[in-house]
């Protein structure tokens, strides 16, 4: 028996495995999750991050961020004050949002770990490409929800699996510190928890409002 680090959820089942990672598909939040033991360590992740080239120097790197920074950008006003939560080493989604005039302040665990940003609350919170690395995907939500005001929103942008997909082969799989992958449904399940109302407006992002004044869970 295997445990969904996001609801909880207990299940005997094996969605994949392949040498000594095993995976299992979660049946009430369609959260796909290595198996613990197959987690990699801390200095593993930081030197695969290390492996980026994830600079403003990047074109490539920028135009990925703007999938991101454009729909927020539609959802915030100028003027309104963000935090980049898992910046990395370089701050570069923060300066886009900065440069339209949304200032945004950056933090990193690794990287950026200034805690006074953890204590304050934000009208938008994004979070690129983090959320597939959490171990604990639950208290991750729980944190950065904790950090957007009433009427604020959570950003998140990472890979979506899909009905389609053959997991096996998939890219986004083998990049070994990604360990949790999330579909729309899954999504879904985030929003009701928390009680947001969601919004995709690109693929492979997700937008929380944290508008409702509803009993998370309740529907």
């Amino acid at each position: 028996m295997v445990i969904c680090p996001l609801c909880g959820t207990g299940t005997e089942s094996l969605f994949f495995e392949e040498v000594a990672r095993r995976y299992s598909r979660c049946v009430c939040c369609d959260l796909i999750f290595l198996h613990p033991a197959g987690r990699p360590l801390p200095l593993d992740e930081v030197v695969r991050y290390l492996e980026h080239e994830n600079h403003a120097a990047s074109a490539g790197y920028v135009d990925f961020l703007r999938t991101l920074a454009d729909p927020v950008c539609k959802a915030v006003p100028a003027g309104a004050h963000g935090l980049d939560f898992g910046c990395g080493p370089a701050p570069v989604l923060a300066a886009l949002f900065c440069e339209s005039g949304r200032p945004t302040d950056s933090y990193d665990p690794l990287f950026h770990a200034n805690d006074v940003l953890l204590t304050a609350t934000y009208d938008f919170v994004t979070c690129s490409e983090v959320v597939e690395h959490a171990h604990d995907p639950a208290a991750l939500f729980g944190q950065l929800m904790s950090l957007v005001r009433v009427g604020g929103v959570l950003a998140v942008m990472t890979r979506m699996h899909g009905t389609h997909m053959d997991f096996g082969t998939w890219w986004y799989r083998r990049d070994l510190t990604h360990v949790c992958f999330y579909s729309v449904e899954t999504m879904q399940w985030i929003a009701r928890q928390r009680a947001c109302e969601l919004r995709l407006p690109v693929a492979n992002v997700a937008l929380f409002a944290n508008a409702s004044t509803r009993t998370p869970g309740s529907d």
